[in-house]
């Protein structure tokens, strides 16, 4: 049984130090204690978002920013167009039109990245659309889309680009001042290192705007209440205290490796496991586009896919992740996320290798490995 097991999109591994810090002491949050702790993480944050926008933390998943996102951005009975080539591309329509938001979605094939120009004569058919909601980082598929070129084609069309940086923030390069995203969200169980509980949002000026505007109902997600209260380094709610303590630590590690070398690292370890799989024989499923976060590959024939991810976890103990909705049992998924080193993907590749062979996949052991090694250590 391995000690670093889990290569599974989220949760990703969470460094000693920062699950240390969340066994502290809990303090209380309406202290100048946690105020002092507060204020230093959500200026850290602006770092990891790339941003001198307030970036927000909520007590929730990720899946709480994205509800957050289309409720206090939008009115019933607006239109919006999203970018539907995962399950998580599916999510952004879905909580639109629970609001009363109708999608106009753009299918795109699993494993594909958007063409900006369907995005861009899309625009042209509907241009009462107030939004364009897309993933930065399709978790689902391991697709990664072309966020700039996205990010250019709301602004000439001027409608709000509304992003899914869950998989993306921290992994690699989403500069959102730089390329002019108007919504960005995170979330805590991904390169943030952390356990699930903790969402990012970050806004605009123009997004701003817009939150003042907005008829959907909301609550507990009124951005904003968040930004009156985390302006003063409090919270609207009961914030998750020991999560943000955590979240104190593991900005520690980020902003001492940089986000340069993150960026660097990711883009090493993700490359060094696309070409160990295709050495094996195997297929990817996002061959043109893929993210450096997860690589996702597809089961080859005559092998059961379950059968892959429970027999490394369950007799090896090593943790990827299966297909989702239309592609359960047709792929399997390895990440690459967060606190994962070279010596962590040269033996989940290795142990791919072996789950594979047992469930008769010919190959030759170690080969999925040494191109791994090529990569990694040149």
């Amino acid at each position: 049984m391995c000690i670093r097991d889990s290569f599974a999109p989220g949760p990703t591994p969470i460094p000693p130090e920062v699950l240390l810090a969340m066994a502290h002491p809990i303090i209380h949050h309406r202290t100048p204690q946690f105020q002092k702790l507060f204020r230093g993480v959500l200026e850290d944050l602006k770092y990891v978002f790339q941003t001198q926008r307030p970036v927000l933390v909520l007590a929730s998943s990720g899946t709480g920013a994205m509800e957050a996102a289309a409720s206090n951005l939008l009115s019933p009975g607006e239109e919006v167009i999203t970018i539907r080539g995962g399950k998580f591309g599916e999510r952004w329509a879905e909580i639109c039109e629970v609001y009363g938001v109708r999608s106009v979605n753009i299918d795109v094939e699993w494993g594909k990245a958007v063409n900006p120009q369907v995005v861009e004569d899309t625009l042209k058919d509907h241009p009462q659309a107030k939004a364009v909601f897309w993933q930065a980082s399709e978790t689902s598929t391991g697709v990664k889309h072309p966020n700039q070129e996205l990010a250019q084609i709301c602004q000439k069309y001027d409608v709000l680009s509304v992003v899914d940086g869950i998989t993306a923030i921290g992994v690699f390069d989403v500069p959102m001042d730089a390329w002019g995203l108007d919504v960005v969200v995170s979330g805590s169980q991904k390169a943030f290192m952390l356990p699930p509980g903790l969402a990012f949002i970050a806004l605009s000026e123009k997004a701003w705007a817009r939150v003042e505007e907005a008829k959907c109902p909301r609550y507990y997600f009124d951005l904003r209440k968040e930004l009156k209260s985390q302006s003063k380094a409090d919270t609207a709610y009961t914030p998750a205290v020991s999560m943000i303590m955590g979240l104190r630590a593991s900005l520690d590690i980020i902003k001492r490796e940089g986000l340069e070398n993150i960026f660097a690292r990711h883009a090493l370890l993700s490359k060094a496991t696309r070409e160990a799989m295709k050495a094996l024989g195997l297929e990817l499923l996002a061959s043109e586009s893929p993210s450096e976060a997860v690589t996702a590959v597809k089961v080859p024939p005559g092998i059961d896919g379950g059968a892959i991810t429970k027999t490394l976890r369950d007799k090896y103990g090593v943790t990827i992740a299966g297909g989702q909705s239309q592609l359960k049992g047709k792929i399997f998924r390895i990440s690459h996320m967060g606190y994962v080193s070279k010596a962590d993907m040269l033996l989940v590749i290795g142990m791919v290798e072996v789950v594979l062979k047992e469930l008769g996949y010919p190959l030759e052991l170690g080969k999925g490995v040494s191109k791994a090694q090529e990569i990694l250590f040149p």
